[in-house]
């Protein structure tokens, strides 16, 4: 489904991305991992078209989308959860979520697909007249998926799931997301976390100060030498 292939990112003279590659395939959730400043944030901007690269290629579903603008990304069926959630503070949880939907003029279908995701979160349609600002972390982090599922992506990009939720919060969210990914739905997961990404994946990327360093099966990631030192604290 996505190909990226040799990619060079640079916010001006700076450049943080080097020659990297990875691939999504249809159906699969992969992550993303690396510390902090390695580039992964980056490197979904890049992909969801918040950046433009400097050199390579992103293929998504056989099309060169190098470049290509963030409106046209989502239309394509390409949806970005951003670090930090990024939700409308002072609109309410529904109003959030139906800005998901905004490039869309199915109504009937966009009521649909509300119903659907505060099934999948239920806690969503207890606070749906609730302001984004006044909800937890952990139900703003749902409210921002629900948000991206609201565009019916064919790839979701996490970025950071797991950033300052407690562990059983996690744990939580990660039921709705195996569902979003056996309806169909492809993942591509930055996440700081690396056992539990690994647990919850099928392949892994490593980033490290902008260049992969490593790839494979998340089964052989998590045995992996370099990983459990570097990263799992044995």
């Amino acid at each position: 489904m996505l190909r990226v292939e040799t990619l060079d990112v640079a916010y001006g003279d700076t450049q943080v991305l080097w020659d990297v590659s990875l691939e999504v395939g249809d159906g699969e959730v992969v992550a993303l991992l690396g510390s902090n400043g390695a580039g992964k944030s980056t490197l979904l901007g890049t992909i969801s078209g918040l950046l433009a690269p400097r050199r390579g290629r992103i293929i998504y579903d056989g099309d060169d989308i190098s470049g290509m603008s963030p409106e046209k990304l989502v239309r394509r069926g390409i949806s970005h959860v951003p670090q930090g959630r990024r939700l409308f503070a002072g609109l309410t949880v529904e109003q959030n979520l139906r800005l998901g939907a905004y490039l869309r003029d199915d109504g009937l279908a966009i009521a649909e697909d509300l119903d659907r995701v505060v099934t999948l979160f239920p806690v969503l349609r207890e606070r749906f007249r609730q302001y984004a600002g006044s909800l937890s972390g952990g139900e703003q982090q749902m409210c921002a998926i629900g948000r991206a599922l609201m565009a019916r992506p064919r790839l979701l990009l996490i970025d950071e799931l797991s950033l300052g939720l407690a562990p059983a919060v996690v744990d939580s969210l990660w039921p709705a997301l195996r569902e979003v990914n056996q309806s169909g739905t492809s993942i591509l997961l930055v996440e700081q976390d690396v056992q539990l990404a690994l647990e919850n994946s099928s392949r892994g990327y490593v980033l490290e100060t902008g260049r992969l360093v490593l790839a494979g099966p998340s089964t052989d990631l998590l045995n992996d030498a370099r990983i459990v030192s570097a990263y799992l604290g044995v």
